[in-house]
């Protein structure tokens, strides 16, 4: 679905008594997304439930980013957030590059004609074909241990290819406050600091075209003072572990950690003291850095605002003084909208009835899936209008960590379909 050939914009209708916590949630995208009714998208693709991400809000938000942002900061698109291959094609022609995490997502990052060279890969636990894979195609390979370095370093000599690689490093420092620390202590991911000297060596023995560091130490942050502390501390550490590398850093990635607002009370991160430091960083370390590249990899922060999940109401029951709506949507579509990918303490996404204005009678219900599990939860106690059978029932912030996040197979229903528009 496109632009092209999707119905004409939605008119704007009396204000709702009540809108769901979200930037973007007005009374128009409450019924719309990328300027069409969620009715008539509904219609187009043909069955509920579904994904549909805004274009238009992604290229805004890369816009906003470009504005903010110091001159020498290359912003990379993280795939994992979300890999639909149309998603993928429209952030790489508007981002300086591609950070893949699986032989899967390198396939679709090629496909969209990028140079190799501003595709990186990252993740433990690389295949042998992965690895053949990433140094036929040239693009720069994070290496997660000191195994991997060994078993790509045997492939490259059988392909007679010098491969491009980086170390991911785990730092004695984690990024406070963020929803999934990937630093600091015991990690599966990436070299512990202390290692890196004696592996940088190696590198040098086996032949190896170094580029520089991954140093990525947490995401879903919305405190600009724990980023800027991370990112200052990833320079330093950088700066540190150069001392030992066989050739000048060309490239340094300090990974991203920008959060966004899901739930209530939760303010959206300010980015500018983020960019004022990075661009006291730049003038630091640039003279130490001379030929270093300096990637921000984000994923959620690009996409997650940009999509919505909506299914459909199959059900309504009353037990015990509790009214659930049941649709044919649930955490086997969507896990991390029933609070089953990361929550400690559930809270709901922001939602909203996608197919109506709200009305002034609101009451509280619990939207659930069709799934024989209590797990099952879209919406616990949450304030709607009274639901209707055929409702649509909308989570907003929905494009990242959504379609592939969750397990489609589970108690084979049907699966959910995506929508660019």
């Amino acid at each position: 679905m496109s632009n092209d050939n999707a119905t004409t914009p939605h008119s704007k209708k009396s204000r709702p008594q009540h809108v769901p916590m979200n930037q973007y949630a007005t009374v128009d995208n409450c019924l719309q997304i990328g300027g069409h009714p969620i009715t008539e998208v509904a219609k187009q693709v043909g069955q509920t439930p579904f994904y549909a991400y805004d274009k238009q809000l992604m290229t805004d938000r890369v816009h906003s980013l470009r504005s903010i942002l110091p001159e020498g900061i290359h912003l990379h698109y993280a795939m994992k957030s979300n890999p639909m291959p149309e998603v993928v094609q429209h952030f790489s022609s508007m981002t300086d590059g591609l950070d893949v995490a699986s032989g899967g997502e390198l396939k679709v990052a090629l496909a969209t004609g990028i140079e190799p060279k501003n595709i990186s890969f990252a993740g433990p636990g690389k295949s042998n074909t992965e690895l053949k894979d990433a140094i036929e195609a040239g693009i720069i390979i994070n290496m997660e241990s000191e195994g991997e370095m060994e078993r790509l370093s045997a492939i490259a000599n059988d392909l007679n290819i010098t491969p491009n690689v980086a170390i991911r490093v785990n730092p004695d420092f984690e990024l406070k406050t963020s929803g999934m620390k990937m630093a600091g202590g015991p990690k599966p991911f990436g070299v512990d600091a202390e290692r890196v000297p004696a592996m940088l060596q190696r590198v040098k023995e086996l032949g190896l075209n170094f580029q520089g560091f991954h140093i990525f130490s947490g995401s879903q942050n919305l405190k600009p003072e724990a980023i800027i502390e991370a990112q200052t501390k990833t320079f330093a550490l950088a700066l540190q572990l150069a001392e030992h590398a066989p050739s000048p850093i060309k490239w340094l990635n300090i990974g991203g950690g920008f959060g966004i607002p899901y739930f209530p009370g939760e303010q959206r991160l300010d980015l500018q003291p983020i960019a004022d430091n990075l661009e006291k960083l730049l003038a630091e370390y640039n003279p130490k850095f001379p030929e270093a590249e300096i990637v921000i990899e984000l994923g959620r922060y690009l996409v997650g605002e940009a999509g919505i999940y909506v299914s459909e109401v199959i059900d309504i029951k009353e037990s015990r003084g509790e009214t659930y709506a049941i649709t044919n949507g649930g955490l086997h579509h969507h896990l991390a909208a029933s609070g089953n990918f990361g929550q400690v303490i559930r809270k709901n996404y922001p939602v909203c009835v996608g197919n109506r204005v709200n009305g002034e009678k609101l009451s509280s219900i619990n939207v659930v899936g069709p799934l024989c599990t209590p797990l099952d939860i879209l919406a616990d106690k949450y304030e709607l209008p009274d639901i209707q059978l055929g409702d649509l029932i909308v989570v907003f912030q929905s494009g990242a960590y959504g379609f592939t996040a969750s397990p489609h197979l589970f108690l084979s229903h049907p699966g959910p379909v995506e929508v660019l528009i």
